[in-house]
């Protein structure tokens, strides 16, 4: 009874407009009140268990890096840095906008942040070049889910708080599925250009390539310093998240000097509401998966699982089913926060790897950013381009299946994520 209570509220809520964050956290609390042997209290000290995680205090860095990397002009120099590189292939301002928003994503953790700073640049470019405006949208749409895939990331940060697993491991096995997707979409635009005769731009002398390489060497210089000293070990994931945002607010002020230090309080004032809204998410979401838990619900749906005998193989279909249609409605953290204490507990049971899984997960995440009716690239793409919502959806399409399939693989090739993290010993 109690579980038909939480999820009936909690559908009733969203349906009648009320923001989810509020909604898991009215759903969970109306369980508690009614149903759950729990004391009222214990709904303030979830919420206070999971502000102080230890884990999660790696968000507001890695969002306060990049802040300061998308207001200080790092996108820009990246930009120049990737057209001096593959610019002068046929659809080369294309190829360009991919492999910026990868190096991008190794910089700030986020997806639309990855939109819109590259987006922001990149795509009037390539309509000044002659691009159809919806071809550049459709590109810059996808590849910006590259910023929750390629480490650092904020939702594999999340992952990993609500499963106990290494963020280390979790950041090195996103790391050749990042590249690979990149890739893909690369050789994919390369074909569609030629087919299209899109422009290339000429080729970049040996000194315009040099030049722009030492324009972007410092915001390249920060990848090496969060990936380096996490695997090296040098420092923890939340240490080199304080570290990434200490430097990128030394870069943008002092060295690139595109922020002055009266400036400073603006940036760091809207990563703050960033960082308050993603944790009042994650809060009430944690609550939601504390109500799941006490009521035994993993518990009894791992028993469903093993009397139904399924293979992991059939098992993984579900979960890509479930969280494609969630990723069509909700926010990531919040997704895994309230389906992690469901699947996690079978996928252990059917031998699952835990690290496989989170990746899995991360990328049906990265299809539900372009999925109507709540994908936030879309809109962050809508608002850059001044495109109607409906025109960029259409231009993100066609792109969405290479993502679809680009699913299946990670998800029956799972040596694709361990790989790299077992051949360096990662735990």
């Amino acid at each position: 009874m109690s579980i038909i209570v939480l999820f009936a509220a909690l559908f009733f809520f969203m349906l009648i407009g009320v923001p989810i964050a509020i909604s898991l956290g009215l759903a969970g609390s109306l369980v508690i009140i009614f149903f759950s042997n729990d004391s009222l209290s214990s709904v303030a000290v979830k919420i206070f268990e999971t502000s102080e995680h230890y884990t999660l205090l790696a968000i507001p860095f890695f969002l306060l890096a990049g802040a300061f990397m998308t207001t200080g002009g790092v996108a820009r120099r990246l930009i120049d840095f990737a057209n001096a590189t593959v610019g002068h292939i046929r659809g080369g301002l294309a190829i360009a906008s991919v492999l910026s928003c990868m190096l991008f994503a190794a910089l700030s953790g986020s997806s639309p942040a990855t939109v819109a700073a590259v987006g922001s640049i990149a795509i009037a470019g390539m309509v000044r070049s002659g691009y159809p405006i919806e071809f550049g949208t459709g590109i810059i749409t996808n590849a910006g889910t590259l910023g929750i895939l390629i480490p650092p990331s904020v939702v594999m940060v999340v992952y990993a708080a609500a499963t106990e697993q290494s963020v280390g491991r979790l950041f090195m096995a996103g790391v050749v599925p990042g590249l690979l997707l990149g890739l893909v979409l690369m050789v994919v635009i390369y074909f569609v250009a030629r087919k299209k005769n899109l422009p290339a731009l000429p080729r970049a002398t040996m000194r315009e390539w040099l030049s722009a390489a030492r324009k972007a060497l410092w915001g390249l210089i920060l990848m090496v310093i969060i990936l380096g000293g996490i695997y090296s070990g040098a420092f923890t994931a939340t240490e080199a998240a304080a570290v990434a945002a200490v430097y990128s607010f030394i870069v943008a002020v002092f060295i690139y000097k595109d922020i002055s230090l009266k400036e400073c309080p603006k940036v760091i004032l809207e990563a703050g509401k960033l960082s308050v809204m993603l944790m009042f998410i994650i809060a009430n979401a944690m609550l939601f998966a504390h109500v799941l838990t006490t009521e035994q619900i993993p518990q009894q749906l791992t028993a469903i699982v093993a009397a139904m005998d399924l293979a992991p193989w059939q098992f993984l279909i579900i979960v890509n089913i479930v969280l494609l249609v969630a990723g069509a409605f909700m926010e990531p953290s919040a997704i895994i926060l309230i389906l992690v204490p469901i699947l996690f507990p079978i996928a252990m049971h059917l031998g699952i790897d835990p690290i496989h899984l989170g990746i899995i997960m991360v990328v049906n995440m990265e299809i539900g950013l372009l999925t109507p009716p709540v994908g936030l690239n879309l809109f962050v793409a809508s608002a850059i381009t001044k495109l109607p919502v409906t025109r960029v959806i259409k231009a993100t399409m066609p792109w969405l299946s290479i993502m679809l399939l680009f699913l299946i693989l990670i998800t029956y090739v799972p040596e694709i994520s361990l790989g790299l993290p077992d051949l360096l010993g990662q735990r």
